[in-house]
């Protein structure tokens, strides 16, 4: 095949990642943003809730479900838009990068480790789109907390909605104020990256029968797939993205070991895994629809195109 084929069949698969990672990031806000929004809440205010079941109550008592547990929903379906369609696309082209690089024809092939190495280089890339949206998505869930600290008798909370608040942010801090966080943002998806493809495809292979590809295990063990690898990723990364969510709803300018100190000092070391069982528990159906999604529309368009 000329170079300029093999060209246009990379633009092509890049650009079907691309749009499966996306459809599959907006199936996994809906199914899993009340939890997050719970995480986001614990993480950054642990002492308020006396654990999971009583911040989503309180959640939902005080703010309802639309403004409440679904707070932050725009830019969250912005964030994992942005997320999961460069971090497919990307991850699909260091497939084939180090398919080339190991000798390996198909990246179907590759082994696990060669996936979850992909998966680590991809997740560079996703983290600068993801770090603006996850800055305001953040900041979104926490601020009846937020607001609550500065309060006076009798004020209520005011509402603020994805875009004031973005243009809050440009007006004090700059286009730098929207990438708040960001150290602690790759600090989690590299890392957290290799272990969640590292894991995804690992169980893929394990749960394919003899004589079979990976391709053909069915939605059932795609899902249940999936949701390990979402499992083993917050695992790894929980501690990182604790920092984060500080840094990102206080629009701190602390690094990250500063922050890390100061959480083992006032609070102690499980401060850094406040917000973890409603992390998993939202985890397990939304990365498993994320790569439901993901896998069985990559299928309906490659084979409209092929």
């Amino acid at each position: 095949m000329s170079h300029s084929g093999d060209a246009a069949n990379n633009i092509k698969d890049m650009a079907i990642d691309f749009i499966a990672g996306s459809l599959g990031g907006i199936g996994s806000v809906y199914v899993g943003q009340p939890l997050d929004t719970v995480k986001v809440k614990m993480q950054t205010f642990p002492a308020l809730y006396q654990g999971m079941v009583d911040c989503f109550r309180q959640t939902l008592m005080k703010e309802g479900v639309a403004r409440g547990l679904y707070a932050g929903t725009v830019p969250a379906i912005a964030a994992n838009v942005a997320e999961n369609s460069v971090l497919f696309a990307c991850y699909g082209l260091c497939q084939k990068a180090i398919a080339k690089a190991v000798g390996v024809q198909n990246t179907g092939d590759l082994s696990t480790l060669a996936n979850a190495s992909a998966g680590f280089f991809a997740a560079f890339f996703s983290s600068l789109v993801l770090c603006p949206t996850e800055l305001v998505k953040c900041q979104l869930q926490a601020m009846r907390e937020v607001q609550m600290q500065s309060l006076k008798q009798g004020d209520t909370v005011s509402k603020i909605g994805p875009f004031r608040l973005t243009k809050n942010i440009l007006q004090k801090d700059g286009i730098s104020g929207l990438f708040r966080g960001l150290t602690s943002t790759i600090a989690r998806e590299m890392p957290g990256y290799f272990f969640f493809f590292g894991g995804y495809e690992a169980s893929r292979t394990f749960l394919t029968p003899q004589g079979q590809t990976k391709d053909d295990i069915g939605p059932l063990k795609t899902m249940a797939s999936g949701a390990i690898g979402g499992v083993v990723f917050w695992m790894v990364t929980f501690p990182a993205d604790v920092i984060k969510s500080r840094i990102q709803v206080a629009g701190s300018k602390e690094t990250m070991t500063s922050v890390l100190m100061r959480i083992i000092r006032k609070e102690g070391p499980y401060a850094l895994y406040n917000g973890l069982r409603p992390t998993v528990v939202r985890t397990i159906p939304a990365t498993a629809t994320l790569f439901l999604v993901y896998e069985n529309s990559k299928k309906l368009m490659h084979h409209f195109t092929d």
